[in-house]
């Protein structure tokens, strides 16, 4: 079991530090994101530059943390040691690594984004109708408020407990980890919590 979830993590880490959003800008707008707006590597944050790449930097974020979920399954599948029904060891802690390669790139000296879109991408890997309605509270989280922040805490939050309701296959068992990604994204976002509390946060807006 130990084996396959190191190779399962270490893949799925080097996948989720991969900082696409900066490298889209720095190659076709010669910008730093980090230098602008909130200066978060994610969707969002490239989104206010640039409308069209934080769209492609949302899909490879999500991209990143799918593949790095599919291929610990392949893994799994290929290794005959791993207890009968505990393959989901593998998985989650695949999603947990591609989420904490986005947060702590190894190529941005350990820096990086928010995870928000990399997990969003492990869990349709792993609990795809309840990532699905997750991603509905987002939407319907940002669309009342325009808070990007919000909507992703929100979304967090709720995810476990849908996937508690819904109870996909391996749900219960992914459970830990479930809460484990809720909690560290949630935590991600302490800053933005400080200011929605104070009444300071930026109201997400593309720029003209």
């Amino acid at each position: 079991m130990l084996e396959p979830c190191l190779v399962a993590g270490t893949i799925s880490y080097l996948l989720g530090s991969i900082p696409f959003g900066l490298i889209l800008l720095l190659v076709f707008r010669g910008v730093d994101v980090r230098q602008k707006g909130s200066g978060n590597i994610g969707a969002a944050n490239v989104a206010r530059i640039a409308p069209g790449l934080g769209l492609l930097t949302l899909l490879l974020d999500a991209a990143k943390g799918f593949a790095g979920v599919m291929i610990a399954g392949v893994i799994v599948s290929h290794s005959p040691g791993i207890e009968r029904g505990r393959g989901y060891i593998v998985l989650g802690t695949s999603a947990l690594c591609a989420v904490a390669g986005h947060m702590v790139s190894v190529w941005l000296r350990f820096r990086g984004g928010k995870g928000i879109a990399t997990g969003l991408g492990a869990c349709l890997a792993l609990l795809p109708i309840t990532a699905g309605l997750a991603l509905l509270v987002y939407v319907l989280v940002f669309a009342s408020w325009r808070y990007s922040s919000l909507a992703s805490i929100t979304a967090a939050f709720v995810f476990p407990m849908l996937a508690y309701v819904i109870k996909e296959p391996n749900a219960v068992s992914l459970m830990p980890f479930l809460c484990a990604l809720s909690l560290v994204t949630i935590a991600k976002h302490h800053q933005n919590v400080r200011r929605l509390l104070s009444g300071t946060e930026s109201r997400f807006a593309l720029r003209h």
